[in-house]
Parts: C-alpha cells; structure tokens; sequence
C-alpha cells in the first residue's frame, strides 16, 4: 500500500473541478470583493462553458468551505471569509497564491510553533523526547528533500502531541495539510537533509533536555524563522522558473 504522503496516483479534473478552482482563484484574489454578488447562474454557465447543474455542484463546494452564501430568490454572494472563515481556508488561501496571506501564515507558524515547543519541553514523556531525538536523526538521514520534509512534518506533529493538549495536534495538522499540498516548491530548507537537522538539532536539544522556556522559545523561533524564510525563497524561485 502506497504511503498516503506519497501516493502518486492522479486523478483527472472534472468540469465541476475547473470552476471551483477558476472560482475560488477569482475570489480569493480579489475580483469578487466580500458582500459582492456573483454573476447570475445562466451568465456564469455561459462563461464557463458548462450546464447549469455543474455549476451549481461547483458553488455548492465553494459555499460549504466557506467563501460562499446563496439566498434562494436573492443570488449568491462573496462571504467576508476573513472575518468569518475558518482555519481550514489555510490550504485553498496558499494554494491560490492569495496575495499578502504567505508571509502571515509564516508569521503565525513561527508563533504558534515556539509557543508548543516551549509546552512540549515541559510536559513530553520520556518516550516522546526520545522520539524527537530519533526524528531528528533520521532527517540527517534522509535520501531525498521530499523523505526530508516528511520526517520533519512527523518531527511537527510528535512535538504537538507531546505538549499533552488534544488541541495542537489538530491545529499541526492543518498548517502541515496546508504546508504538503506545496511543498514541492517549499523543499528550499530541505535540499541538504544533513544541513536541514543541524538547524533543527539546537531546538530537539532544548525541547528534550527540558530547558528553561526561554531557551526553548529561542531555539524555536530561531529554527521557525529560518526555515521559514528558505521556503519563502524556494517558492519565489519556482515562481520566477514557471
């Protein structure tokens, strides 16, 4: 059975698939501003070159993630989604390349990545702070950036669950969702497994020797930043060879 990170099967775009995400790149890039309503069905099926069903399905999509509202007799319209979204938005905000959201979900990676650091010092089993440590040595180990980033992802996800609040682990894998679906142009960080766990090893030491959260937070922030912006750099340069 194929590794669910790694399945490389493709599954081929339907109608409906193609104006959800012609839609959605439109909205999150600004042609709908929030309150605005869409075009009516006909003329947006006309556009679109597709029946009225599959453009139903494709709004139907685009209102249960949240960016859109339909009032029957009234229309469909864009939802304040910034004020009202939800944190799963993350992976179609990135994914369309929504301007000003990259450097904020960086911003807030880095917050919210020392912040369970500094708990998971605190409260990791001794079992989990040996599998932090072995995590890190199978970065160094890693044949490739995509095997790198992999085990990183797990190195993210044991340290979550080592804070001991159910709550982190579910918040990890959102960012992590948000971070895989790109991260062939995040692999920047990931290039040199072996250089890759020397930025991490200073942050797996404080974490499981327990040290003062100060140290911790340091350490977290240090490893977040960095990393942070060798992947900012990774997709700027995909960006710049498309």
């Amino acid at each position: 059975m194929a590794h669910p990170l790694t399945d490389k099967t493709v599954t081929r775009e339907t109608l409906v698939d193609v104006v959800e995400r012609s839609l959605r790149s439109e909205i999150l890039g600004g042609s709908y501003a929030p309150g605005e309503y869409l075009p009516p069905a006909r003329e947006l099926a006309e556009q679109y070159g597709v029946t009225r069903t599959s453009l139903k399905h494709a709004l139907v999509r685009l209102a249960q993630a949240g960016l859109l509202e339909t009032k029957h007799g009234v229309g469909t319209r864009v939802r304040d989604y910034e004020r009202h979204g939800g944190i799963g938005l993350l992976p179609m905000l990135v994914a369309a390349g929504a301007p000003g959201w990259i450097q904020s979900i960086f911003e807030v990676r880095t917050e919210i990545g020392a912040v369970i650091a500094v708990r998971a010092a605190r409260h990791a089993t001794a079992g989990q702070r040996a599998r932090l440590d072995t995590l890190t040595g199978d970065l160094r180990d890693a044949g490739s950036a995509d095997e790198a980033q992999l085990v990183e992802c797990e190195w993210h996800r044991e340290l979550a669950v080592a804070t001991g609040n159910r709550v982190y682990p579910l918040l990890i894998n959102v960012v992590l969702d948000t971070y895989l679906r790109q991260r062939q142009v995040l692999r920047g960080p990931f290039t040199d497994p072996v250089a890759a766990a020397e930025r991490l090893e200073p942050l797996t030491r404080a974490v499981v020797e327990g040290a003062p959260s100060s140290e911790v937070h340091e350490a977290a922030v240090a490893y977040l930043d960095q990393t942070g912006r060798l992947m900012i750099e990774s997709m700027s340069s995909a960006g710049g060879d498309e």
